[in-house]
């Protein structure tokens, strides 16, 4: 059916047959994109000039026109029709509203969302003056039926009252468009992206077509028009998919909309996304610096005639070799040969980003066109200035985004490419790939005067995720692309490799910190044999942090900077020449052995609960405090918990068998999520007092033995249990009275099911050489109330025993270490702990 034989079918049939024409549109696989829209809107403006034309009679002065989207000719699946019936005020009141009911209520009748006003020249101006939002809608104003004279009238009269009003409405209008990316966020970033709202969205375009319609300034606009018609299209497939009219593209909506694109997956429709994104983000940037830029001339200019006669004197300042200021931007001098100078677009860069001004979009055109390539490898200056560009701090951002607009950055750097608008399906990533590592950069600056190379630093904060756009392990590629990167740049071999090793190891510290013993030795000679020097070390450190405060709240807290730290610490010392030594089993502290005793005399578990607020210092060191804080950390808190060896009688024969999952589902229960744990035995000294009445005497020949956990947890939402509820459910919980599983799940039950991804499914592997005492299972999974009580499950139903936990949540994931033993207390041989890992796996995906 062409498009005319759809008008035809709509026109002959009215209403319904006005339907069965848009489906059998809207279901042409073959026409899509700009085409669809447009016969769309054709389809709809046939209809409502026929219900319009049938219902006028003999009105004059009356008109029907589409404002906003619909306007524009811009109609999606589930776009909702924008229509004003404006009229000149001649004709009755009762006939314009029956009118009105007979244009509206067929399009309600359909179920077709619609956005109705009816009013006369004088009110929609009125209209417009009071409401900016709707101001904006009649600039788009395109007449559908009735007196084309009352439709011209009223988009002359709207036009000419937006152009000279502009200069106060467009702060207004900037305005709106901050404080709707405060609320939305940024397009090019965000995993689930509003199309419409978010900064650099379908709303932004409009802003811009509004700015040009001022006639004040106008927008960058190669490739803006490519970009909007991409997020266009994306929304008519979201539509499509969905079958609602919706603006939010959901995770588990992107590869049906890819798949309608013809695209290969969701992350390529979401990098086509962030690249339309950031070019409508980038032209707005562009454009409201040029409107206020003219806004500021023209509140100066009288004031400077008035003053000085003639032509006001043009101020440039120079920046640097080639590189000026002028007017509030960084431009060219005009001595400056950018065709003879290679390296003039790293020089203005760095010098726009230290002064911390925006470089023009005349002067990054220019260069773009203009500037040869740098020879490889770079000259000693190149290099210098791309470490002074990343080294400005939070300015360098928006210099390197004006680069990377105009390809300039590619060229430098043609590895960029592979993780240019690449996207991160991790909760606990804030950017994209390319804007992470700015980021990463940024946070890098505040960090040089830590350590001895801050151009190493720099550069590897850059680098540090390159490998990201290649298979397999990023971390592996990235060390091969940093050392071809690191010899382009002009660095030498020694500092290549350390650029090379940083990269690879980059993850080194944060995953070993929380996921291992570091009373190990083995851990700590591990992590002293990968890094190979103090001064490498240093760096490393430095990069830990940047990186985790580059990825995300959830990515870096007072917690773990204390575990890098510590770990640190003790790998500094095996590199100055000093042996790890074994760790020595811990004296129990005063309190410690307090509750051990009470504990072997009442023969029942005793707890103690401390509360911690942690903050973070200003230079990101971490502090705790008792009592409540301020910081940024949930609260934390330090259980201590003392079992007998040997319960009262009538129990379990033990409790060091089941110890693990009962207390951490317990801790479940009560919303406490576990960061460590730890269980030791405490052999208390002969000849104790005898037990309370209340408990049963010990046997002569019972050694005083108690089991010691020493756990740390974070309250959920902040607030503690009560220690006698904490208490009275352990008890329970340990002579198996209380069914934590189904406790579990009928919290569980509680709460309504959300669609969401499909999270992958757990992996538990055997960390290689990781411990010479015990052997480390590392478990990968889902984060979910009681994960922890399923694997201490697993492990003791295995027969073996858990000296210690370290558990690290980021976003959604879990990432946890167990160290265990056999029975005996010996490390388990290869097989049987392939054989654990298989099992504790089996268990967690059933």
């Amino acid at each position: 059916m062409t498009s005319t034989d759809v008008s035809t079918a709509a026109e002959d049939s009215g209403p319904g047959g006005y339907a069965a024409a848009r489906l059998s549109l809207l279901q042409q696989e073959a026409r899509s994109g700009p085409p669809r829209r447009k016969a769309l809107s054709a389809l709809t403006d046939d209809w409502l000039n026929g219900l319009f034309t049938a219902a006028a009679g003999g009105l004059r002065g009356v008109a029907l026109v589409a404002v906003g989207g619909y306007g524009r000719g811009e109609l999606s699946p589930r776009s909702d029709l924008d229509l004003l019936l404006l009229h000149d005020g001649s004709a009755p009141a009762a006939d314009i509203a029956r009118l009105a009911d007979r244009i509206w209520y067929p399009v309600w009748d359909l179920g077709l969302d619609l956005d109705h006003s009816v009013r006369t020249l004088g009110e929609a101006r009125r209209t417009a003056a009071d409401d900016l939002k709707a101001q904006l809608g009649l600039l788009d104003a395109r007449h559908l039926a009735g007196d084309l004279g009352t439709t011209a009238a009223l988009r002359t009269t709207v036009l000419a009252d937006w152009r000279n009003q502009a200069p106060k409405r467009l702060p207004h209008l900037r305005e709106l468009c901050e404080e709707r990316a405060e609320r939305a966020g940024e397009l090019q970033y965000l995993l689930e992206p509003d199309l419409k709202e978010a900064c650099g969205g379908l709303r932004d375009a409009t802003a811009l077509r509004a700015v040009a319609a001022s006639w004040l300034a106008d927008a960058p606009r190669e490739g803006l028009d490519d970009a909007r018609r991409r997020l266009l299209d994306v929304r008519d497939a979201l539509h499509l998919t969905t079958g609602r009219s919706t603006d939010r593209l959901a995770l588990q909506e992107q590869d049906q909309v890819a798949a309608a694109l013809g695209l290969l997956d969701a992350d390529t429709l979401l990098r086509q996304v962030y690249e339309s994104a950031r070019t409508l983000s980038y032209a707005a940037d562009v454009t409201w610096r040029e409107v206020g830029r003219v806004l500021r001339s023209r509140s100066v200019r009288p004031r400077l005639r008035a003053m000085l006669p003639g032509k006001p004197p043009v101020d440039r300042s120079p920046l640097a070799e080639g590189v000026v200021e002028q007017d509030g931007e960084v431009g060219l001098a005009r001595a400056a040969r950018p065709e003879r100078d290679p390296v003039l677009p790293l020089r203005a860069a760095a010098a726009a980003a230290q002064a911390g001004l925006p470089l023009s979009l005349h002067t990054v055109r220019r260069l773009a066109a203009t500037t040869r390539p740098l020879p490889t490898p770079w000259p000693a200056e190149a290099r210098d200035q791309l470490v002074t560009l990343l080294g400005a701090g939070r300015s360098t951002v928006p210099v390197w985004e004006a680069l990377e607009a105009e390809g300039l950055i590619t060229r430098l750097l043609p590895d960029w490419e592979r993780v240019r608008c690449r996207p991160q399906r991790n909760a606990v990533h804030t950017w994209t790939v390319d804007r992470h590592l700015v980021e990463t950069a940024v946070r890098a600056a505040s960090l040089t005067r830590r350590v001895s190379r801050p151009d190493l630093l720099l550069v590897a904060a850059l680098l540090h995720d390159i490998g990201k756009g290649w298979p397999g392990d990023h971390s592996v590629a990235g060390e091969i692309i940093t050392r071809d990167v690191a010899g382009r740049l002009g660095f030498d071999r020694h500092d290549t490799a350390v650029l090379a090793t940083l990269v690879r190891h980059h993850l080194l510290l944060v995953e070993t910190a929380t996921r291992r013993d570091l009373d190990d030795p083995a851990t700590v000679r591990s992590v002293a044999d990968a890094v190979g020097s103090q001064a490498t070390l240093e760096l490393l450190h430095a990069l830990t942090e940047a990186d985790a405060l580059a990825t995300g709240p959830a990515a870096w807290s007072a917690w773990r900077d204390s575990l890098v730290t510590d770990l640190v610490g003790r790998v500094g010392a095996v590199l100055a020449g000093e042996e790890p030594e074994e760790p020595a089993v811990p004296s129990p502290t005063a309190e410690q052995e307090r509750l051990a005793v009470e504990a072997y005399r009442t023969r029942s578990p005793v707890l103690a609960l401390h509360a911690r607020a942690e903050t973070l210092n200003r230079d990101g060191a971490g502090d705790t405090a008792d009592g409540a804080g301020t910081g940024q950390e949930p609260l934390g808190v330090e259980l201590v918990l003392a079992l007998p060896a040997r319960p009262a009688q009538g129990a379990r024969e033990s409790y060091a068998m089941g110890v693990l999952p009962a207390v951490a589902g317990v801790l479940a229960l009560h919303r406490l999520t576990v960061r460590t744990a730890e269980l030791s035995g405490v052999s208390l000294p002969r000849g104790l007092d005898a037990a309370p009445r209340s408990a049963p005497a010990a046997d002569a020949d019972d050694p005083a033995g108690v089991l010691l956990l020493n756990w740390r947890v974070a309250a959920e939402y902040g607030s503690l249990p009560q220690a006698a509820r904490l208490r009275a459910d352990l008890v329970r919980a340990l002579d198996g009275s209380l069914d934590i599983r189904a406790r579990l799940a009928e919290r569980d039950a509680a709460y309504p099911r959300r669609r969401g991804i499909t999270a992958p499914p757990p992996r538990v592997r055997v960390a290689p050489a990781a411990s010479h005492h015990a052997t480390v299972i590392e478990v990968r999974a889902q984060d979910a109330p009681g994960l922890l009580h399923r694997i201490g499950q697993a492990l003791e139903g295995d027969g073996l025993r858990v000296r210690s936990a370290h558990v690290s949540t980021l976003g959604a994931n879990a990432v946890d270490a167990f160290y265990v033993t056999d029975a005996s207390g010996r490390p388990l041989g290869e097989g049987e702990a392939a054989r654990v890992a298989k099992s504790v796996e089996e268990a967690l995906r059933g």
